[in-house]
């Protein structure tokens, strides 16, 4: 499964036409968007807004446990959103362009302002006291190739209750894994001799429950907030691979995922005075997935199977001091405990497979402490320093038993520069300490590679000393260019390593040393009204280069599924006298290669592009047509494998498939009350 499932996504409800107005700046380094600069576009939510800040793209944070790392940069009411499985994207989608009173961009830092470790944050400012307003929005999405269709429908709705204000959404979703599809299989041997010639067929597809509440009330002398969020996932995958050499044969593959997550959050604000500020968040998660996973093969079968059921809980206390317009300081702790249960099991033809790491509880306390200072001496300049001090303890029984507990320092320094009202320069020196993924504590399998990943609860968190600058240009009245370098020192890579188990070799995460990473951004908004009136180019692209040296051979290689380059553009055209509008989406090629000790995997997606089209008759009815994928890109998947570990053993084949995942034509009719 290459992209997340294609669910029905919201459409934007339309706001009156206004008068054209230009962003203005409140301090250094924030710039203020009010609804009149985004008129020409007839925005439909706070997103469509969002998605047209110059020099801005949307980062959705880390997919981390603990609330800290996990954090977008994105605020709501220039607080973070208190939930960690709402995409941030979803929330802003429930954000009626109507309720948006303006838009902060925060770029460098400023006084009071918890940048949370960005160099740049989108502030969406909400309109205070609004009344009922909702939303029902119905879509379909139509694979032009075979004939599929997928739906959705999605219900909203938010309003004034007593002394407080509520919010409530629900949607069901179908989608269409763009991963999968039909293309050529060949296996050869190293000399290039054919050993299998095929034809892949493939599906996936899925659907999805999703419901969220909140509530947000004066309480106590503060502001409370409460939220919660259901989500179920059901996810298939088939796959037939029809066999026409060295003689006719069929090979299945089938993958199912049963998820479930519910999440419980609350934040309370107070202030203590003119100028201090608590805030205090707590956060309940609870997750499971079930999978089944079987292969068919002329004389070999197997089965994969995994139960496992994560929960985390989260406390957090932030006490906030602002000096003066110019001074401010920050300090606080947060706590997390998370719990993974996990049980896999494998049959190979009907024999049970002993693996490690098969059956585990792993548990992990953490606590943070942390304090930070942000002070303007001048006018043009803002410095920010920082230092977080985190312990963790892990333990694990079952299969593995352990225990350790791990300490780490985490300074930050960062200052920035603005010589001049549309010039800023911003720099970054932090260590940063990576959080631990449960998914490598246990065994698993994908869906269309076939191949098999065995767990390893014995991990420490990857650290990098991070040094990053930045340069900022803006230029006439929507234009801007950032570009961004920045090198990382890394020690405890996690990637891939063999272990010995059982009388086996598997392959499994593991801390294989240290390594480098360097990636250099550039992110640039360029206004085309001179050549055509109510044109943008948006864009956004990143180099980057790794090296680690491989458990197995002992040379110097690249970190595992660290792309190489990625980019993407968008050309939107608004048309208001035809309260219209229309673009194209490029999201660009990309190769990522994954290394194991006796296999190397590369998968390349070729470039994928979407052409839209979005009509609003009424302020409150919004008609958009996608033509996805309208270059037909396919998805290819390479798999060398050798004779045994890769520095002994020769080259034994290559496997190569060529999936081709045909056009597909999306319509969505949203309609606001």
């Amino acid at each position: 499964m290459i992209h997340a499932l294609s669910l029905a996504a919201v459409l934007a409800a339309a706001v009156p036409t206004l008068a054209l107005a230009q962003a203005q700046p409140t301090t250094q380094g924030v710039i203020s968007y009010p609804p009149a600069y985004f008129a020409e576009q007839r925005p439909s939510t706070a997103l469509d807004m969002v998605q047209r800040l110059p020099g801005f793209s949307i980062d959705g944070g880390d997919d981390v446990r603990g609330f800290e790392g996990a954090a977008a940069n994105v605020l709501i009411d220039g607080a973070r959103p208190t939930s960690k499985t709402d995409d941030i994207e979803e929330i802003l989608r429930r954000i009626p362009a109507a309720q948006v009173d303006h838009v902060e961009l925060i770029r460098g830092g400023a006084p009071g302002i918890d940048m949370q470790g960005k160099s740049i944050l989108a502030n969406v400012v909400k309109v205070k006291g609004s009344g009922f307003q909702g939303l029902i929005q119905m879509a379909n999405n139509h694979v032009i190739d075979d004939g599929r269709n997928r739906w959705g429908v999605r219900l909203e709705g938010s309003g004034q209750a007593g002394p407080g204000s509520w919010e409530g959404s629900l949607r069901y979703g179908q989608g269409l894994d763009d991963g999968a599809g039909p293309g050529p299989h060949t296996r050869l041997a190293a000399n290039g001799t054919p050993l299998i010639l095929s034809e892949i067929d493939s599906h996936g597809a899925g659907a999805a429950w999703v419901g969220t509440a909140a509530y947000e009330t004066p309480f106590a002398g503060g502001k409370l907030r409460v939220n919660v969020r259901g989500f179920w996932n059901w996810y298939d995958y088939n796959q037939l691979d029809w066999i026409r050499f060295p003689a006719p044969a069929l090979e299945s593959r089938h993958y199912s995922d049963d998820e479930y997550q519910a999440e419980f959050g609350g934040r309370y604000e107070r202030g203590l005075g003119a100028r201090t500020n608590l805030e205090l968040v707590g956060l309940q998660k609870l997750a499971g997935h079930d999978i089944v996973s079987p292969f068919r093969s002329t004389g070999s079968n197997s089965d994969f199977f995994l139960d496992q059921k994560t929960s985390e809980t989260i406390g957090r206390a932030v006490l906030k001091f602002r000096q003066s317009d110019s001074l401010s300081f920050e300090a606080g702790g947060e706590g997390a405990l998370n719990i993974l249960e996990s049980e896999t099991d494998i049959l190979a033809n009907g024999v049970p497979v002993d693996l490690p790491a098969a059956d585990v509880k792993v548990t992990e306390k953490r606590g943070e402490v942390f304090g930070k200072a942000v002070w303007k001496p001048f006018a043009s300049l803002t410095l920010e320093g920082g230092l977080r001090y985190e312990g963790t303890d892990l333990s694990s029984g079952g299969d593995v038993s352990l225990e350790k507990t791990l300490y780490f320092a985490k300074p930050r320094f960062a200052a920035t520069w603005a010589p001049d009202a549309k010039t800023q320069v911003r720099f970054r020196y932090e260590r940063m300490v990576g959080q631990l993924d449960f998914a490598d504590f246990v065994a698993d399998s994908s869906p269309n590679r076939g191949g098999l990943a065995v767990g390893n609860p014995d991990l420490s968190p990857e650290q990098a000393w991070v040094t990053e600058a930045a340069i900022e240009r803006r230029f006439w009245t929507k234009g801007a260019v950032v570009l961004t370098v920045r090198h990382s020192k890394l020690t405890d890579v996690i990637d891939r390593a063999p272990i010995f188990a059982g009388g086996a070799y598997f392959d499994a995460p593991s801390n294989i040393g240290d390594g480098t990473k360097d990636e250099l951004i550039l992110n640039a908004t360029l206004p085309l009204d001179a050549i055509l009136k109510g044109a943008q180019l948006r864009g956004e692209s990143t180099w980057r280069r790794s090296e680690v040296e491989d458990p197995t051979t002992h040379e110097d290689r690249e970190i595992s599924n660290l792309r190489p380059l990625e980019w993407e553009a968008h050309f939107t055209h608004d048309l208001p006298q035809y309260r219209t509008s229309w673009g194209v989406d490029v999201y660009g090629a990309w190769r990522q290669t994954s290394y194991r000790f006796d296999e190397i995997y590369t998968d390349k997606l070729k470039t994928y592009v979407i052409v839209f089209a979005e009509w609003k008759p009424r302020p409150d009815l919004t008609v958009r047509t996608e033509l996805g994928n309208a270059t037909e890109r396919g998805f290819r998947h390479i798999d060398t494998g050798y004779g045994g570990p890769r520095n002994t053993s020769p080259i034994a084949y290559i496997d190569d498939s060529d999936i081709q995942f045909g056009r597909t034509l999306l319509l969505r009719i949203r309609k606001t009350f």
